[in-house]
């Protein structure tokens, strides 16, 4: 069975997502989660940390309230706060990418700082929170030709990531002897480990161990197939000598992460303008990835249900900025898991969270887990993020194209303009830097290209009224099964 299409649920049992499985279970599928996402989770305050030139130690307070802040979030979003909070599917939560550009130039504008950084993002989280309403009455605007085609670049886009992992990192990095204040221009070199034997022997070899379990494994042994070829892809890397422990024995066993570290928090017009733009990508983001989870769990996500998701995103956010580490979002990485895995249990992410928790409190932990060689991810990566592209081309088989060929041209268009930051990252270097945060979101891009199209060609009627309401009982159905 493919499990990404999610079979029907008995009337008596409760749904799939609220199941809540032994502990022994949900330790182990709770920590693949977290190894899938944690590289991601921390790549954040590292590029900010590196970029403002901040020294090890505050980069390590950024890392620690990361981890804090993915951990609470993740748990609220999963486990539910008040009727309010919480979309109660399995997602877990990080740090947003699109922020890191915009952040940087603030923190690099003379007279300001990291101070107003944080404010903004708090500001930006009150934005998000004042604007959930207005975003998810737009949710019937948004038929499958369009969400199809938004989930399928989030899976393209995940690709990336994951064949960059796969390959040791970037083909440039930064020369590490340079200390120079001025060191950031001009001093990547080549990476001589880019997609070197070796690496990619190591992202083979995970890949094939999941493979081979998915294939051989009793139920279990499948649900946990990720986890067991990270383990065994870090036990290789370490006999090579890929993997090492250094800063697993400098790292501190136990740090309070506690707000405000960097001082009081500064509130500028300019930075709080750019960081609301900011939130509208992670929303618009948010949303494609909730409608992706909702189709992989088979739960329906009506209004009341992305309004809780989204009120998360922004809640987090608030959080992030109070706590000194950025904004947050729901993370894709971890719905490609979801479908691969099968395993659509909301108590797996919620103990997930409880152990980025941890490892915010014990940062000794923290380094062991990043230890883990890039190639050892990319393994992994591949085949999880194309269950992502996978389940938007799956949605995409639903729409009408032949009765309605400008559908065809919808589909196109939307992911040919979401393609563009991924083949040419340069297209739209002449344009105002302060439209950067959405012209550099393929995922945002094919959201608006397709939204517009759709409007043209077929009104904003292609969900009615009706349509809408069937989505909505679908949701409130799956609620009584709770």
């Amino acid at each position: 069975m493919n499990p990404a299409i999610a079979p029907a649920v008995s009337e008596n049992a409760p749904h799939p997502v609220d199941e809540v499985l032994p502990a022994g279970k949900l330790v182990a599928l709770g920590i693949q989660h977290v190894l899938v996402m944690y590289a991601g989770a921390v790549a954040v305050p590292l590029i900010i940390g590196s970029a403002l030139k901040l020294p090890v130690e505050q980069i390590a307070l950024l890392i620690t309230a990361d981890l804090f802040i993915c951990g609470v979030t993740s748990i609220i979003q999963s486990l539910g706060l008040t009727p309010w909070f919480g979309i109660r599917m399995p997602v877990m939560m990080g740090m947003t990418f699109a922020s890191v550009t915009p952040m940087i130039a603030i923190a690099t504008t003379p007279g300001m700082g990291l101070q107003d950084i944080f404010g903004a993002i708090i500001a930006a989280g009150v934005f998000g929170l004042l604007i959930v309403p207005f975003a998810c009455r737009l949710m019937g605007m948004f038929p499958p030709v369009v969400t199809g085609s938004v989930i399928t670049i989030i899976g393209i886009s995940l690709m990336q990531v994951g064949i960059q992992w796969a390959v040791g990192g970037a083909w440039l990095k930064p020369m590490i002897a340079d200390t120079s204040p001025h060191a950031a221009a001009g001093s990547l070199v080549p990476n001589p480990a880019y997609a070197s034997m070796e690496n990619l022997g190591i992202a083979l070899f995970v890949l094939v161990v999941i493979l081979f379990i998915s294939k051989f494994g009793r139920s279990f042994l499948k649900n946990i197939s990720v986890l067991i070829g990270l383990v065994l892809g870090s036990v290789a890397a370490a006999l090579l000598g890929l993997m090492h422990f250094d800063q697993v024995a400098k790292a501190d066993a136990f740090h309070l992460v506690m707000p405000f570290q960097f001082g009081a928090p500064q509130f500028a017009i300019g930075p709080i303008v750019t960081l609301c733009v900011v939130e509208l990508v992670v929303f618009v983001e948010s949303a494609g990835m909730f409608f992706a989870l909702g189709d992989i769990v088979g739960r329906k996500v009506g209004r009341t249900e992305l309004g809780r998701g989204l009120r998360v995103d922004a809640l987090g956010t608030i959080l992030a900025g109070m706590f000194n580490t950025f904004p947050t979002t729901s993370f894709s990485q971890n719905i490609g898991l979801v479908g691969m895995t099968g395993v659509r249990s909301r108590w797996v992410t919620v103990t997930g969270g409880v152990i980025m928790l941890l490892l915010g409190l014990m940062p000794k932990l923290g380094a062991l887990v990043a230890a883990i060689p890039q190639p050892v991810l990319g393994g992994t990566g591949i085949a999880m993020f194309g269950m992502v592209a996978a389940t938007g081309i799956r949605i995409l088989s639903e729409v009408d194209y032949k009765n309605n060929r400008n559908n065809l041209l919808i589909v196109a268009l939307g992911i040919g303009f979401g393609m563009i930051p991924l083949v040419a990252p340069q297209f739209f270097i002449h344009f105002p830097e302060v439209l950067a945060p959405m012209l550099h979101s393929g995922i945002l891009l094919t959201a608006v290209v397709a939204f517009l199209l759709n409007a043209y060609f077929n009104g904003f009627g292609t969900l009615d009224a009706k349509g809408l309401r069937d989505r909505e009982h679908a949701a409130e159905d799956g609620a009584k099964l709770r």
